[in-house]
């Protein structure tokens, strides 16, 4: 435990002090800013709105392809140089010679990245602060949207480090774990491609949109939380065993 909170303290800085972080921070509002305000304005020339559908549920929700296109940009900038980096510049042969196990340098740095992750998403409960007084905002629901959010993000940082841990340059980092996230993202559209059948089942279960869909109205399935999160242990298991064969026989 020790040596996880090392890292993550180390990573936390290293991530913070570098433009990086402020740069997809500054980045980031901007652009959910944007798709926030053009659906605020589109409801406030509705009558009325609900916390099944308003303004959040939307956001969140209806238009959850808009945020799934942002979460491939913002995940693998924030994981390419998490053990790429390390091996171009030949640190990692400091960590992998200090008193801290594989296991302990790739879930303290998955947790730095994730985060800073939710740091950058922390903004947003902005949004409905603005909205508390329209009628529009329900806490429980925003709550699990936001679970939503973090589920998703969870599991594409750790694809995002297993990815950082096969390649050995920052830029090759980025495209495999784009190239990935991007190949889930396809896969899910079968569900409007395929027969009625296993195949489209699965990809109705694998849908990023549905996730989000469902969480923006209050919905938890336990399917999913199955899914994202077998993704994100067999991810840093994967990962743990690569770093585990860098160290010297």
């Amino acid at each position: 435990m020790t040596g996880v909170l090392a890292i993550l303290k180390r990573e936390l800085r290293s991530l913070w002090v570098s433009p990086l972080a402020w740069v997809l921070l500054c980045s980031f509002l901007l652009l959910q800013g944007g798709i926030f305000y053009s659906i605020t304005l589109h409801f406030s020339r509705m009558e009325q709105a609900s916390a099944q559908s308003g303004p959040l549920n939307a956001y969140f929700g209806q238009q959850s392809l808009l945020m799934s296109f942002t979460l491939l940009l913002l995940c693998p900038s924030l994981t390419m140089r998490s053990l790429a980096e390390e091996r171009r510049s030949g640190s990692i042969d400091l960590l992998l010679s200090a008193p801290i196990t594989s296991g302990a340098i790739v879930v303290g740095k998955f947790l730095a990245i994730f985060v800073t992750y939710c740091l950058i998403w922390s903004p947003t409960v902005l949004y409905a602060l603005l909205l508390r007084d329209t009628g529009s905002v329900h806490t429980p629901t925003l709550i699990v949207s936001y679970l939503g959010v973090a589920l998703l993000g969870a599991s594409y940082l750790s694809i995002g480090v297993l990815m950082s841990a096969l390649a050995k340059s920052q830029l090759i980092a980025l495209l495999l774990t784009t190239s990935s996230l991007f190949g889930l993202f396809v896969l899910a559209i079968g569900e409007y491609i395929f027969d009625a059948g296993i195949l489209r089942d699965l990809s109705a279960y694998l849908s990023i949109t549905h996730l989000l869909e469902e969480t923006a109205k209050g919905i938890v399935d336990s399917r999913r939380l199955v899914l994202h999160g077998s993704i994100t242990l067999w991810c840093l298991f994967v990962s743990t065993r690569l770093v585990e064969s860098w160290r010297s026989p």
